[in-house]
């Protein structure tokens, strides 16, 4: 499951531990957890394209994607599709 995953991969770049797990498509992101700078969208967008095969070029990338949990769901489930 593409949310699981994804879940797991947010829990491991940003640190969150159990907090991770916790995560629903609403919980908010870039300027909602402290973990979340620009050095983790970095590391976010890498393990997303190890994980699910994927490439994910500059021109796609912009701070909407980065919202949400669901918004960067809706994206990588796009991705991946």
């Amino acid at each position: 499951m593409i949310e699981a995953q994804l879940k797991a991969i947010l829990g491991d770049v940003l640190g969150l531990k159990d907090r991770g797990a916790a995560l629903t498509p609403d919980s908010g992101l870039m300027g909602t957890l402290p973990e979340f700078d620009s050095m983790a969208v970095v590391s976010i967008l890498t393990a997303i394209e190890e994980r699910f095969g994927v490439t994910v070029s500059d021109d796609e990338v912009d701070a909407e994607i980065f919202q949400t949990v669901g918004s960067l769901l809706a994206f990588v489930t796009d991705k991946v599709a």
